[in-house]
């Protein structure tokens, strides 16, 4: 069977997320006077640390075999932080009592850094440090709480990176496992093994990729 790209095998993953954050691609430079100035020289982008717990020599050689399919960051796979599956109001799926959803809904309008969403439940919470998966790979991060109101509709809600120009009205919006396509960071991958009990970890780095 052919492994198609971007893979998904976070779901298996034994183990974190102990980092998820934007990476910053600026330049920067400091005046005579102690000013530190900064330029953006592109949006920044999502950067990862995984790590697995202890592994048994059999689970450490099976995950060894799974991430060589990635070829040291040629190719891509579906990544989040394991921490927020869910958003924050709803852990495991808890969604709003008395309704069916999905976990996706719709963007309902958009600007250079906030977003507003449709087809929500009605009540239905947006939290600060929720992520929003728009299309099938821009993800971004919620600066604001905001609630649907009656039509199922919220509020307008900063959130970072910037809107990216893929980013449309009407583009739907996943809010559980809400994801963006990585590639490994060259040579970041860790697997050693322990002499005494052939036990070890993976880790691992990841950027997003576009």
């Amino acid at each position: 069977m052919t492994i198609i790209f971007p893979v998904d095998f976070l779901s298996d993953f034994p183990g974190w997320s102990t980092d998820f954050d934007l990476l910053y691609r600026q330049e920067q430079s400091r005046s005579a006077n102690g000013n530190t100035y900064l330029k953006d020289l592109g949006s920044p982008l999502w950067r990862a640390t995984y790590q697995s717990r202890s592994l048994w020599p059999n689970e450490l050689d099976y995950w060894r075999a799974r991430l060589k399919a990635l070829e040291n960051g040629l190719q891509t796979f579906r990544a989040w932080p394991i921490s927020r599956t869910y958003p924050i109001a709803y852990p495991r799926g808890t969604w709003p009592t008395g309704v069916s959803f999905s976990g996706s809904g719709q963007v309902n309008s958009i600007s250079g850094k906030s977003m507003s969403l449709k087809g929500l439940p009605v009540g239905y919470v947006v939290s600060i440090g929720d992520f929003v998966q728009v299309g099938s790979a821009d993800l971004y991060q919620a600066l604001e709480t905001v609630t649907a109101n009656g039509s199922g509709i919220t509020g307008s809600f900063e959130v970072r990176p910037y809107i990216w120009p893929t980013s449309l009205a009407n583009t739907a919006a996943r809010l559980a496992k809400p994801s963006c396509i990585m590639s490994l960071v060259p040579d970041s991958l860790s697997s050693a093994a322990t002499l005494s009990d052939g036990r070890g970890a993976i880790t691992f780095q990841a950027i997003e990729a576009r």
